[in-house]
């Protein structure tokens, strides 16, 4: 595969901004405000209405600490690999800006300040899922399948799926039909999303020797299998009215917004463009946006 482009070590750290910069930049903020995007929506599903501020507000935090705490794990554990590959050389721990171990414990340390405020401010419950999903990621995806199965973002993506769980239980103690279908919405939607970011660096993921699909089937085959999960996102994403907790608003949202979707990954399908599959990409942060907006949307307005 070539030789590996590894980047030198730059110097630790040395002001207290930086040192905060370093710490912050591990928690991944991009992927943590996509993640809790689904949060607030689903707890003003789960409420048909408002839930508290208090409320709304102490397990958007806990969210954060806990998914923050995870992704602080991975960096961790992945150091070598983000030392190899462009898309992530600049971050804290392949550049030498923290130890290893000073992140390690500030993971841990997040992780312990979520559990004990999801738990203080909503239910065990909230905070034993959100737990369940920094160890599913961690253990499940990030030390064994990211490194060992192209399936690896299919069934790891599950990790990212929780939130609305943790939403959902924060509000009503339980987790609800409305609940499970919000997390396959998240499940479905992960690998067309992420296998179109990954079509754009699959050369960075061949050089760390990470079977993402890309890197071990062909464009086309990636490309179809993007195609297949959007189309199956469609009817997932309409589960949501059968359940009875939205309504018409929802409804058209989840068609218009499926529709398209699916036709932009059929598009992609006979676009030889390098960068066609980062159109994909950047629709798929417009769906989960929207899919979610409108739920809250639909209770707000209809209930």
């Amino acid at each position: 595969m070539g030789a590996l482009d590894v980047r030198a070590p730059a110097a630790p750290a040395s002001t207290w901004r930086e040192t905060a910069g370093a710490y912050y930049a591990l928690t991944k903020p991009g992927i943590i405000a996509l993640l809790l995007i689904t949060t607030v929506p689903t707890m003003i599903l789960a409420e048909n209405g408002l839930p508290s501020l208090w409320l709304m507000v102490a397990t958007v935090i806990g969210g954060t600490l806990a998914a923050g705490g995870a992704n602080a794990i991975n960096c961790y554990i992945d150091r070598d690999i983000d030392q190899v590959m462009h898309r992530t050389q600049a971050r804290p721990l392949p550049m030498g800006k923290l130890e290893p171990t000073s992140a390690l414990i500030f993971a841990i340390a997040l992780e312990v300040l979520a559990f004990v405020l999801l738990t203080a401010a909503a239910n065990l419950l909230a905070a034993v899922l959100a737990l369940s999903a920094t160890a599913f990621y961690v253990f499940i995806y990030t030390m064994w399948l990211k490194r060992t199965t192209s399936q690896n973002i299919v069934i790891g993506g599950a990790a990212g799926a929780v939130p609305p769980l943790v939403a959902w239980a924060a509000v009503r103690g339980d987790v609800g039909w409305p609940a499970v279908v919000l997390f396959a919405i998240i499940f479905f939607w992960t690998p067309p999303h992420f296998w179109a970011l990954s079509i754009k660096y699959r050369d960075d993921y061949a050089r760390a020797h990470v079977p993402m699909l890309p890197v071990v089937a062909t464009l086309a085959e990636t490309k179809k299998q993007i195609f297949i999960y959007t189309v199956l996102l469609v009817p997932v994403s309409l589960l949501l009215l059968a359940t009875g907790s939205v309504g018409w608003i929802y409804g058209v949202a989840a068609v218009v917004l499926g529709v398209i979707f699916a036709y932009r990954a059929w598009k992609l399908l006979g676009d030889a463009r390098p960068r066609a599959a980062m159109g994909v990409f950047g629709f798929s942060l417009i769906y989960l946006t929207l899919i979610f907006v409108a739920v809250a949307a639909d209770r707000l307005v209809l209930r």
